[in-house]
């Protein structure tokens, strides 16, 4: 049996996204519970020169909601960059997951080979659309999830593996 482009993509999406609100919703009772700021995490980075736990939320959900409307065809829904809190990081999480949701195998299987431009700072970028899938977005969405999770894990929150893989 063959994977189709929406299998490979879209309930990935969901499904990481929902663990890393779960792994929000820990940090919220963390900071409650160890009575610190919660925004302390909002703003933890790895290393001085990384991103911090918002951007890296932000560029996951850019990730899932830009790959799902290019490989669909459809406009990108447009989610400007302003959370400060965690409670605004899982509502941008919500507003992705159901986004997401609203994209069908339909609009997206038999896009393989579809073109998708990427624009760039500088120049645009054109793959087709699985290897834009499968070398460009999943590296990408894989490595801001892990370094949330590893922002938070490093600030002590008691998560492990399950909690980045979720409950099956």
């Amino acid at each position: 049996m063959s994977l189709s482009m929406y299998q490979a993509s879209v309930p990935v999406f969901i499904r990481m996204l929902g663990n890393l609100s779960a792994i929000l919703g820990k940090a919220v009772t963390y900071a409650e519970t160890k009575k610190f700021d919660p925004s302390v995490l909002v703003n933890a980075r790895l290393a001085p020169d990384m991103l911090p736990l918002s951007a890296q939320v932000q560029i996951a959900c850019d990730s899932a909601k830009g790959c799902a409307a290019r490989l669909a065809g459809i406009e990108i829904p447009s989610h400007p960059d302003t959370e400060t809190t965690l409670a605004e990081l899982q509502a941008r999480i919500t507003k992705t997951i159901d986004f997401l949701k609203s994209v069908s195998a339909a609009q997206i299987d038999g896009s393989e080979e579809r073109t998708v431009t990427l624009k760039m700072r500088s120049q645009e970028m054109q793959f087709q659309g699985q290897p834009y899938l499968l070398n460009v977005v999943l590296p990408n969405f894989y490595f801001h999830i892990t370094t949330a999770y590893a922002i938070l894990r490093h600030n002590g929150l008691d998560i492990g593996k399950s909690d980045f893989l979720g409950r099956a």
